[in-house]
């Protein structure tokens, strides 16, 4: 089981003020696959809140993969990238290439996402964007390398299987 914290980035949502309707949309998506869902929270657009939240679960929880939600855009509140940068160790930018660029043939929108992925100790973090819909699909895109990607990191697959 690949050990995930769903971590949702909305003002709104932290207050109380809206539905998170993408966090529990990304867990139904992982449901019935080798996931387990060990961590959900809802934290503000704040740089230095959303940075400890990925600094504990990576490093205390010791999760394999963070995914993150919302904050990805033009908005001068959407930080989730350059905290993700921040406390990444190794930058993944195959992820968000290969997210914008199966989500171009869905939306022209998709050129305007500016989420990132990255490797913090053995934790993969990735940005996902903050609407359902739009989760779920970069999430469907990226998912079926997502295993292997955990294996190599946690060190569960040989140096055989990494060609």
């Amino acid at each position: 089981m690949i050990k995930t914290a769903i971590l949702t980035i909305s003002d709104k949502g932290s207050r109380g003020e809206r539905v998170d309707e993408t966090g529990p949309a990304i867990k139904h998506e992982l449901g019935d696959k080798d996931y387990s869902i060990s961590f959900y929270k809802i934290v503000p657009d704040e740089m230095q809140e959303i940075e400890q939240e990925l600094i504990y679960l990576c490093d205390e929880l010791k999760v394999d993969l963070i995914l993150t939600n919302g904050g990805t855009g033009f908005s001068k509140r959407d930080v989730t990238p350059e905290a993700t940068q921040n406390v990444i160790e190794k930058y993944v930018p195959g992820i968000g290439e290969a997210m914008r660029m199966k989500s171009l043939a869905i939306t022209p929108k998709a050129m305007l996402s500016r989420a990132i992925s990255g490797i913090r100790g053995k934790t993969l973090i990735i940005n996902l964007p903050g609407s359902p819909k739009g989760a779920v699909e970069n999430l469907q895109f990226v998912l079926p390398a997502i295993p292997h990607g955990i294996a190599i990191l946690t060190g569960e697959a040989s140096e055989c299987a990494r060609s």
